[in-house]
């Protein structure tokens, strides 16, 4: 497994925050949406949110464990979650841009 570099460890540390406020965005907006249902009751409504809410907490984009050591996969799975396009790494190293894009075809 590729290593990331000082400088691609330095952004990853840099930019992971704004990835998560714009992928939490989303989740808002998703929420948003599931609560403004009005074929469904305000219980149902109540708890499919709880429930989506409890599974969103577990992604990447939520809540992530920076390591060094994982950054490489963490940001793997940021893109396989959709946290996060290759268009998000192009200040990135070339290494880790071309590592992450083979793995992505791989998909």
């Amino acid at each position: 497994m590729l290593t990331i570099t000082e400088p691609d460890w330095k952004l990853f540390r840099k930019k992971v925050p704004n990835w998560q406020e714009r992928y939490m965005e989303k989740l808002n907006r998703e929420y948003i949406e599931l609560l403004t249902n009005e074929n469904e009751t305000a219980s149902a409504k109540f708890w499919k949110l709880e429930k989506q809410i409890r599974e969103d907490r577990k992604s990447l984009g939520v809540i992530i464990d920076m390591r060094r050591s994982t950054a490489v996969h963490n940001i793997i799975s940021l893109l396989y979650n959709e946290v996060i396009t290759l268009e998000d790494l192009k200040d990135f190293s070339a290494e880790l841009q071309d590592a992450v894009s083979f793995v992505a075809k791989m998909k």
